[in-house]
C-alpha cells in the first residue's frame, strides 16, 4: 500500500495548448487556486515537470514548463493531471476536507445501514453534495450539511448521515 507521505492528489488539468512557446491553459481542480503562485514542479503522468511560470489572462490561467517550449510538445500534455505530494496539500480549518479525502467513504445511515460509498463531490455554490452510489448501483445525493451529515471519520473511511436530513431530493 502506498504510504500517505508519498500519496499524490490532483490539483489541476492541462487544457489546449495556447501560442507557440509551449504555454498551456490551466484548469485548476484544487479549492485553492493561488497555491499555482508559488508552485515550482509538479508531478504529471509519473514524470516531475518544472514550472516555469503561471499567469493569468483573462479569465484563464496559463501554465509553461521549462521542460516544452513549442506547441507541438506542449500539446501532448494536453487532458493530463496536475498532482503534488499530499503533504503539499493546503492546511484546512477543523471541520473541512479534502475532496480526494471524501470520495471512497463508506455512507452509514444514523442506524448503521449501510447507504453506500460516495464516488463524487458536486460543487454546487451553496454547498456540496456528496454523489453516493449504493449497492443497487442507484444514486443518492447528500448535501454537505450539518443536519444531514453527522460525522465524517477519514481514518475509518466512514460517514455517518440522517437520511431524513436529505430524503426529498432522492
Amino acid at each position: 500500500m502506498q504510504s500517505e507521505i508519498n500519496k499524490k492528489i490532483i490539483i489541476g488539468k492541462i487544457g489546449a495548448a495556447r501560442g507557440l512557446n509551449g504555454e498551456l491553459k490551466l484548469i485548476p481542480l484544487t479549492d485553492f487556486e493561488n497555491r499555482f503562485e508559488n508552485l515550482r514542479q509538479v508531478d504529471v503522468d509519473g514524470k516531475i515537470l518544472k514550472i516555469d511560470y503561471v499567469r493569468q489572462i483573462g479569465g484563464n490561467l496559463i501554465i509553461k514548463f521549462v521542460e516544452y517550449n513549442n506547441r507541438e510538445a506542449a500539446q501532448k500534455l494536453t487532458n493530463k493531471m496536475l498532482k503534488v505530494d499530499k503533504s503539499a496539500a493546503a492546511p484546512l480549518s477543523d471541520g473541512e476536507f479534502y475532496t480526494f479525502d471524501i470520495i471512497g467513504l463508506n455512507v452509514f445511515n444514523l442506524n448503521d445501514k449501510k447507504l453506500g460509498e460516495v464516488i463524487e463531490v458536486l460543487k454546487t455554490g451553496s454547498n456540496d453534495v456528496f454523489v453516493t452510489k449504493s449497492e443497487d448501483e442507484r444514486e443518492i445525493l447528500i448535501p454537505a450539511l450539518k443536519k444531514a451529515v453527522k460525522k465524517i471519520d477519514i481514518e475509518n473511511k466512514i460517514m455517518i448521515v440522517d437520511e431524513s436530513a436529505f430524503e426529498e431530493f432522492n
